[in-house]
């Protein structure tokens, strides 16, 4: 986290990444709650991309995120999260390193739906990167189809991995999600921090 000070206050700035597969509201989430208009790269799907890009039945996306989606919140008066949304396609997921560069966290956003499509996401946070992550469950129709256990038993999750849920379209809901990520980050921190004084 980088800091800032002022005259009355010592204002902490982080960068979130809002990640998962295709479809699961990535860019929902982020113009949710950010309080600037939110940056989009999102591009038409033409009947050209239909070899490369996955569609499951159910999904009626017309568009699709290209590079990322951007916005900032800032929560109380002394932390500003600047978030970065990934696209979900595969073949922009080599983007996913630069956009992981500097984040403190990362909120993986999945569909119980469409499961299968959070895998690739959480097996980059859990092999590729040493982002702390939080998954969370979308809420879409704000309805929670199944128990989070059941989820995590699918997902093959880590205990040690936080799995909540949120309403991607619900500022104070996504708000709630971001803080989870924040909270995990600062418990993974001190959790570090005690165990190299420890092994000294």
């Amino acid at each position: 986290m980088a800091s800032a000070s002022s005259p009355d206050t010592m204002l902490t700035s982080a960068k979130i990444v809002i990640a998962g597969g295709f479809g699961v509201g990535k860019t929902t989430c982020v113009g949710s709650i950010s309080e600037i208009p939110p940056i989009n790269t999102e591009a038409w799907m033409t009947a050209a991309s239909e070899p490369v890009d996955r569609l499951d039945p159910g999904i009626d996306k017309t568009t699709t995120t290209v590079a990322m989606d951007f916005g900032r919140l800032t929560i109380g008066q002394d932390l500003v999260l600047y978030l970065f949304g990934t696209p979900g396609q595969a073949r922009f997921w080599p983007m996913w390193d630069d956009l992981c560069r500097g984040a403190v966290g990362a909120l993986v956003l999945c569909d119980t739906r469409h499961l299968d499509a959070s895998f690739a996401a959480m097996n980059y946070f859990e092999q590729d990167s040493d982002v702390p992550f939080v998954v969370c469950v979308n809420l879409f129709d704000g309805v929670l189809t199944h128990d989070l256990e059941e989820i995590r038993e699918a997902l093959a999750l880590s205990p040690d991995i936080p799995l909540i849920t949120c309403d991607a379209r619900d500022p104070s809901s996504v708000a709630r999600a971001l803080m989870a990520v924040v909270e995990h980050t600062m418990r993974r921190t001190a959790g570090s921090a005690t165990g190299a004084l420890t092994a000294r």
